[in-house]
C-alpha cells in the first residue's frame, strides 16, 4: 500500500511517500520538493560484522544526469565514481544521522541517496538529509531519529527557506541546518563576514522553520505503521574486570592526561595498556575487552578533569589557545607560501596563480560552470605518526578542503579586479586538532604573500564541547583527543568583521541555543587572537606578485569588435599568439585577457588588439600591405583584420593603364580612408596619401 503525506516548506510543498517504490529495502521514501525528487534507501545486515568497534554505516549521494535531462560529459557518457559535490553532500547526509545511531550497532548500514528529477534549484542535498531520516525512520534499524534540514538565506535582509541557485546569489548567508524537536545537531555555512549574532538569528530561525518536517516524518510513520526496531545486541561486561582495571589504572590515566604533548602522552597510555594486558589472566586472549574498558576510563578521565577542575589533556586552561607561530615565502618558485603553527597542528600552504584556462570545469546536474578558486587539502600518514598506503583524496580530505575553501572564497577578489585562478594547497605536517582550521591561516596567509589582493585576512578556530547533565565546559582550540572523547567539533572561521564559514557537529542529541551562544562568542574572541598573531608575520597582500607568476591584463572592448580580434577561422588572434607569445582568452562580454610572464609581450599584444579594435575614420592615414589586386584596385590590410579598397583610379597623381603597374601584392603602401560606408566597406586612396 501506498502512503504519502505534504507539508508547506518555504515557498514549496514538500511530499515523502513510502510503498511504492523499492520495497525489498528495509526502508525507502521518494520525497519531492517543488520538482525536485530524491530517492533514499536503508537497508542493514541480517548478521553483526565481528571485530570492530565502530558503527559500519556507508552513506553515498548520487546525482543522476537524466535527473536535469541532460548527458554526462566524457568519453562513457555514464555516471561515474562520486563527484566532489556528491562526496560532500553524502557527508551532509551522514553527520546528522551517524550520531542517532545507538553504540554497539555493528550491522553493516547503507544509506543510499538518488537524485531522479531535478529543477536545478539546489535544494537536493537538504531533501537527501530529510529523505534518508525519513527512510530510517520507517526502517527496522535502530535509529533516534527523525531530524529535519533546510537551507536558509539572506535576501534584502529577509531569511528564506530553501533559497533558489538564483536567490542564494544575492544572499549573505547560505546555512544548512539540522536538528530535531528539541535542538540543532549539525550546521554547515558560508557567509560574507556576517556577526554572530546573525548567524544564531538565522540558526534559530532554521530551526522553527524545520519543525514540520519532523512531524511529517513521524504522521508518515504511524500511517504506514511503525515496525519494531531491532534490539541491538548487548555486549556482555566483565564487571570484575573493569573494577579491576578501574582501580589499578583509573588514576595513572588520569595522571597521563595530565602529560602536554601528544606523542608522550599517547605513549604513556600505550604503556599502561601493555601492562593491563600482562597483569590479566589470559590478558592477551582478551584484548580486545581490556582496550574497551580503557577507553571508557580514558573518556571519564579526560572529562572527570574538565568539569570538575577546568583542566585539558595538555594542561591548558578552558579558553587558552595553543602557541602560534607562522611564516611567508618558504617555497621560492610557489607564487606565494606559508607554514602556519598552532600547537601540534602545523599547515604548509602553497599559491599557485593560473590563468582562465586553468580554471576547474564543473559538470553537475545543474549545469556546466567554471571555478576560478580551487582548495585542496592533504592529509599525509604521518602528519599523525602513522603508515598508511598513499591514495587518492578521501571523503575527510575533501570535506575539510572544502570548509577552508568555503571560509576564504569570500574574501576573493572578483574576477574583473584579479583575473587569476587561484589554487591553494594545504598539506598538513602535524595534526593534534583542527588541522583545517590551521588550513584556513595558512592560506590567508599564502594567498597574501602571493599578492592576491584579499578583502581581508581569516583565521579559523576549533571549539568543543564537554557536558554532563547541566553542566559543560566550552574548549577552545580543542585538540585530537578532546575531538575523540568530547561531545562536539565546532569550527568557525571569519574576519574581524564577521564569520565567513561555521561548520558543527554533535555527539550528542542537540546543542541549546544558550551552549551555542557561549561556543560563538569564544570562538570569536579566540578568532580575533589568532588574527592579531598573524598579523605579526604579514599584515597585508604583497603589493608585487612573484617574478614566477604570470602578469593577467585584462581589456574591454566593443563587443561588435570581439569578431574582429578573432578573425575568420579564429586566424586574427592565432597571429597575435604566435607574435607575441602570449596566451589570449576572449569573453562574449568583450572582455580580453593576455596572459604572459614577459611584461613586453603583454604591451606588443595590447597594441596589436587596441589596432584592431580602433575605429577606422575618415580622413586618417594608414601604412598598409597589399593583400591582392584586381582589375580595378587593390586591396590593402590597413589594420589586422581590417581591409579597404584603393581603386585604380586612386593609386597615383595619373591615369594609370594597369594596377601592376604602380603596386605589387605584398608592397607597404601609405594610404588615406576617404569613405566608411553603411555596410562598413572602407574606400582609400593612395593619392591623397601622397598628397603634401
Amino acid at each position: 500500500m501506498v502512503y504519502q503525506l505534504t507539508t508547506q516548506l518555504g515557498e514549496g510543498t514538500l511530499t515523502l511517500e513510502t510503498g511504492k517504490m523499492a520495497r525489498q529495502a528495509d526502508g525507502a521514501i521518494w520525497a519531492s520538493w517543488k520538482d525536485t525528487t530524491v530517492l533514499a534507501t536503508v537497508v542493514a545486515a541480517r548478521t553483526a560484522k565481528t571485530g570492530i568497534d565502530f558503527l559500519p554505516l556507508t552513506v553515498d549521494y548520487q546525482e543522476k544526469f537524466y535527473a536535469a535531462g541532460r548527458i554526462p560529459g566524457g568519453f562513457f557518457k555514464r555516471e561515474g565514481r562520486l563527484s566532489e559535490r556528491e562526496t560532500l553532500t553524502s557527508r551532509l547526509i551522514d553527520r546528522p544521522i551517524r550520531p542517532l545511531m545507538p553504540e554497539g550497532w555493528f550491522y553493516e548500514t547503507q544509506v543510499l541517496v538518488s537524485v531522479v528529477s531535478s529543477d536545478q534549484s539546489g535544494v537536493e542535498d537538504v531533501l537527501s538529509v530529510i529523505a534518508a531520516s525519513a527512510a530510517l525512520t520507517l526502517s527496522d534499524i535502530p535509529f533516534a531519529g527523525p531530524v529535519g534540514a533546510v537551507r536558509i538565506g539572506r535576501v534584502n535582509n529577509v531569511f528564506v527557506v530553501n533559497p533558489t541557485l538564483e536567490q542564494l546569489a544575492s544572499s549573505d548567508m547560505n546555512i544548512v541546518i539540522a536538528g530535531d524537536a528539541s535542538a540543532v545537531t549539525m550546521v554547515e555555512s558560508e557567509s560574507r563576514e556576517v556577526s554572530e549574532e546573525e548567524i544564531q538569528e538565522a540558526i534559530m530561525w532554521g530551526h522553527k522553520a524545520l519543525q514540520p518536517v519532523i512531524v511529517l516524518q513521524n504522521a508518515l510513520s504511524v500511517q504506514a505503521g511503525r515496525r519494531p526496531k531491532r534490539v541491538v545486541p548487548q555486549i556482555p561486561s566483565d564487571e570484575t574486570l573493569v573494577n579491576t582495571l578501574t582501580q589499578e589504572f583509573a588514576q595513572a590515566i588520569r595522571e597521563a592526561f595530565g602529560v602536554p604533548g601528544k606523542a608522550e602522552r599517547q605513549t604513556r597510555l600505550d604503556t599502561l595498556f601493555a601492562e593491563a594486558i600482562l597483569s590479566m589472566p589470559n590478558g592477551a586472549d582478551r584484548t580486545s575487552e581490556i582496550q574497551g574498558v580503557f577507553e571508557q576510563l580514558q573518556y571519564q578521565a579526560m572529562r572527570q578533569l574538565i568539569l570538575q577542575k577546568g583542566i585539558r589533556a595538555d594542561g591548558r586552561p578552558i579558553s587558552e589557545i595553543r602557541p602560534i607561530t607562522s611564516e611567508v615565502g618558504l617555497l621560492p618558485r610557489a607564487h606565494g607560501s606559508s607554514l602556519f603553527t598552532r600547537g601540534e597542528t602545523q599547515s604548509l600552504a602553497a599559491v599557485t596563480l593560473g590563468t582562465a584556462d586553468d580554471a576547474q570545469r564543473i559538470d553537475s546536474i545543474n549545469g556546466e560552470s567554471k571555478k576560478t578558486f580551487i582548495l585542496h587539502y592533504n592529509f599525509p600518514p604521518f602528519s599523525v605518526g602513522e603508515v598508511k598506503p598513499m591514495r587518492g583524496p578521501g571523503r575527510r580530505e575533501v570535506g575539510h578542503g572544502a570548509l577552508a575553501e568555503r571560509a576564504l572564497k569570500q574574501v576573493m577578489p572578483s574576477q574583473e579586479a584579479f583575473p587569476y585562478t587561484v589554487r591553494v594547497v594545504s598539506e598538513i605536517l602535524e595534526s593534534n586538532g583542527s588541522s583545517s582550521m590551521a588550513t584556513v591561516c595558512a592560506g590567508t596567509l599564502a594567498l597574501m604573500n602571493a599578492g592576491v589582493p584579499i578583502v581581508r585576512p581569516v583565521a579559523g578556530i576549533a571549539m568543543g564541547l564537554v557536558r554532563e547533565g547541566e553542566q559543560f565546559q566550552i574548549l577552545t582550540d580543542i585538540l585530537g583527543v578532546e575531538d575523540h572523547l568530547g561531545d562536539m567539533d565546532f569550527k568557525v572561521a571569519g574576519t574581524v568583521q564577521g564569520i565567513t564559514a561555521l561548520q558543527m557537529d554533535l555527539k550528542i542529541g542537540g546543542l541549546p541555543f544558550p551552549m551555542m551562544k557561549v561556543a560563538l562568542e569564544a570562538a570569536k574572541t579566540a578568532r580575533l587572537h589568532i588574527l592579531e598573531c598573524m598579523k605579526q608575520t604579514l599584515e597585508k597582500p604583497l603589493a608585487e606578485l612573484s617574478v614566477y607568476a604570470p602578469r593577467i591584463t585584462t581589456l574591454q572592448v566593443k563587443k561588435d569588435k570581439v569578431r574582429e580580434v578573432i578573425g575568420p577561422g579564429g586566424k586574427v588572434i592565432r597571429g597575435i599568439i604566435e607574435t607575441t607569445g602570449v596566451k589570449i582568452d576572449i569573453e562574449d562580454s568583450g572582455i580580453i585577457k593576455i596572459s604572459s610572464s614577459d611584461l613586453s609581450s603583454i604591451q606588443k599584444a595590447i597594441v596589436m588588439i587596441k589596432d584592431i579594435v580602433e575605429d577606422v575614420t575618415v580622413g586618417q592615414v594608414y601604412v598598409g600591405r597589399i593583400t591582392r589586386i584586381t582589375d580595378f584596385g587593390a586591396f590593402v590590410e590597413i589594420k589586422r583584420g581590417v581591409e579597404g579598397l584603393v581603386h585604380i583610379s586612386q593609386l597615383a597623381n595619373k591615369r594609370v593603364q594597369k594596377v601592376t603597374d604602380e603596386v605589387s601584392e605584398g608592397e607597404e603602401i601609405s594610404v588615406k580612408v576617404i569613405e566608411v560606408d553603411r555596410q562598413g566597406k572602407i574606400r582609400l586612396s593612395r593619392k591623397e596619401a601622397l598628397a603634401p
